[in-house]
């Protein structure tokens, strides 16, 4: 695992389009910004067993946009 320390308003690139920027660090809360290319998938980490099972279970991408709401966070 690759540990970097990043103060507000720093970046963190990975790989081609993948951008991470600390937007916000409030007691041990740290707010981040993503941007990726479309077809890269985003998930908080206790969120990806739920969607990989969604994933198996599914035919094709149609089915996992039709994860229930509750357990994806709109965008702002």
């Amino acid at each position: 695992m690759l540990v970097l320390s990043r103060k507000i308003g720093e970046e963190i690139v990975i790989g081609n389009g993948v951008r991470i920027v600390v937007n916000r660090i409030a007691g041990n809360r740290v707010s981040i910004g993503v941007t990726a290319p479309g077809d890269v998938s985003i998930l908080r980490g206790e969120l990806e067993a739920i969607a990989n099972a969604f994933s198996d279970a599914s035919e094709g991408p149609e089915e996992i946009a039709e994860m229930p709401a509750a357990l994806c966070r709109p965008a702002r």
